[in-house]
């Protein structure tokens, strides 16, 4: 009999921890993101989608967490844009969840994004546009186009007479 109540405080336990990462960390983080010089306006983008705005850096967003990652865009008059590429890591309570939980946890935060999270704070700088060349507008635009690789031009090499 007393076997199979620790048996069932064990259980217990372990359901009770599961989603530790949902109740510790939650769902949301937030994410600062400085420029240098300061009052750049950065956009954060995630599967090309812009999920918000910082009007002017130094800055703080909320951004649900999720396994996809983000980059963050800045611009701002006189200077080139900037970017930073923001991995989506995972928590380090994701290692306890699978320990303690048994994966219970695990498979809850994973379907809710808690077990992910961004790099804080983000620091980009920004470079000057040189004298005479065209500055890129100052301006977010609403969704980044997906980088595509470049593409490779094959030219077929020109046939060579052999004289025997």
């Amino acid at each position: 009999m007393e076997r199979l109540m620790r048996l069932l405080a064990a259980l217990g336990l372990m359901i009770t921890l599961a989603g530790c990462s949902s109740i510790v960390d939650g769902t949301t983080q937030n994410i600062l993101v400085n420029t240098n010089p300061a009052g750049a306006t950065c956009g954060l983008y995630r599967e090309n989608l812009n999920i918000g705005t910082i009007a002017a850096t130094p800055g703080t967003i909320l951004v649900q967490k999720s396994k996809h990652d983000i980059t963050i865009l800045c611009v701002m008059n006189g200077y080139q844009q900037a970017s930073h590429f923001n991995k989506s890591g995972v928590a380090g309570a994701t290692v306890g969840n699978i320990l303690l939980g048994g994966g219970i946890g695990w498979a809850i935060d994973s379907m809710s994004g808690a077990d992910n999270k961004y790099d804080t704070p983000v620091n980009v700088t920004m470079v000057p546009v040189q004298p005479g060349s065209v500055a890129a507008p100052a301006v977010l635009p609403p969704t980044l186009s997906g980088a595509q690789p470049p593409v490779a031009t094959v030219t077929a090499a020109a046939p060579t007479s052999a004289t025997p």
